[in-house]
Order: C-alpha cells, then structure tokens, then sequence
C-alpha cells in the first residue's frame, strides 16, 4: 500500500501533499466539551469544583500531563487512573455521537478520492482514536499515531515524525493539520507543511506560518496549492 502511496502518478503530482496527518481533538472532532465534561465530572464526584477555563488549559496536551495538573487541583487519584476514567467517559460519549468539525468529513472524503493518505496524529490514546475512526467512513485513514504509543509528546516534533514515517515519508511532503498550539508546534518542528486551524484557543499568526479559520469549504486544491508554494 505504501509504495502505492508513494509513486502515485498524476497531472497534479508535483503538487499534491504526500499525506495529511489529522490531529483528532479540535480539529477532525470536536471533542474538547466531551473532555471538560468528563474532567468536572470526575473532580466534582471526589468534592472539587472544576471550571471551563481549566479544561481549556489542557487542550493539546499529553493525558498523563493534564492528569498530572489534576492532581495538584487536588484530585487524590494516581494519574493512570485519572487517563483511564476520562477516556472511558470520553469514548462513551463517542460512541453515543460523533462531533465532527465544520468540513473535516467532506475534506477526508477527497483525500481518499484523490489517493491521498491519511494518518491520525493525536495525543489521546488508542482506544479513543480508535472510537473516532470507526465512526469515520471505512479506509479514511490509512494509519494511526497515538498519545500512549510515542516516548515524547506534543509540543516535541516525534508524534508528527512517527505519522510521516509510517508511511515511508519526509515530513517536508505531508500536511498536518492542528488545532492547538502544543500540536503545531509540534507540526512544524517536524518540518511538515503545517496549517493551523484555531478552535478553542487562538493561535499566533507569524511569518511562514499558515491558518485558517476553518476547514469548512476547503479542499485538496488548496493543500496543492499551498505544497506548490512551500516547495517554490
């Protein structure tokens, strides 16, 4: 499948993206209240007060890092317990309704058409991702980096390297595709072609870097032409 992948031949080959790594939380589903939901649940049943803001510090983290912060909140709980009754709460909301963003699916859906791999790139753990891409249409992704499956993650460049090698790539030849600023950070350390598509927290706009406010009517033509003008 790779060398597929790799040597595929077009009119617009040149141009096109080798792949495009997702991030999954705020940016290929929207998530993030399922999250605070699960956080205040858990802090209130233990007695404590828990706030919105505080769970939007947590966006694009490491689990165990948020849980961690948890525990200096005063969460009296070891931190893998704390990951594994959030993603339980989350995957259970999952599985009772998928909150895709504005133009995700649409965009996912051209990729394939196109031949254009597609690989998850998320700091949640694999049970989870794997609850988002069983929801997704059969072979929308062709592969899989998750949070409990790197050494370091997000800001650190390894989750985006990880996702371009499983498909034999250089970074340089793949969009990734970030909501948070530890996820793109991590993108463009990589050396991926990155673009940031802010939700709950704005990004910094800065020279060379690229957002946009939504995926909603964007497709492959503009990942082709933003590849053409990074590779001019």
């Amino acid at each position: 499948m790779v060398p597929d992948y790799a040597g595929r031949m077009t009119n617009h080959a040149s141009a096109d993206p080798a792949a495009v790594l997702w991030d999954m939380d705020g940016t290929l589903v929207d998530t993030e209240p399922y999250w605070i939901r699960a956080e205040t649940e858990l802090m209130n049943a233990h007695g404590l007060s828990w706030s919105e803001e505080q769970g939007l510090e947590f966006v694009g983290n490491e689990l165990i890092v948020s849980a961690r912060m948890m525990r200096e909140a005063g969460l009296d709980l070891p931190a893998e317990e704390i990951v594994e009754t959030l993603m339980g709460n989350v995957i259970g909301q999952i599985r009772e309704s998928v909150p895709f963003r504005p133009g995700a699916l649409e965009l996912l859906a051209e990729l394939k058409t196109e031949g254009i791999p597609s690989v998850m790139v998320t700091m949640s753990y694999r049970p989870l991702a794997e609850a988002v891409i069983a929801s997704c249409p059969p072979d929308s992704f062709a592969g899989l980096v998750s949070g409990d499956e790197v050494t370091a993650g997000k800001p650190d460049p390894e989750p985006y390297l990880r996702g371009a090698a499983l498909l034999d790539l250089a970074p340089a030849d793949c969009v990734a595709l970030e909501d948070s600023k530890p996820g793109l950070a991590s993108a463009e350390a990589a050396g991926t072609i990155a673009i940031g598509i802010p939700h709950f927290i704005d990004l910094e706009p800065r020279p060379g870097r690229t957002l946009w406010e939504t995926l909603e009517g964007r497709s492959v033509a503009d990942l082709r032409r933003l590849r053409a003008q990074q590779s001019a």
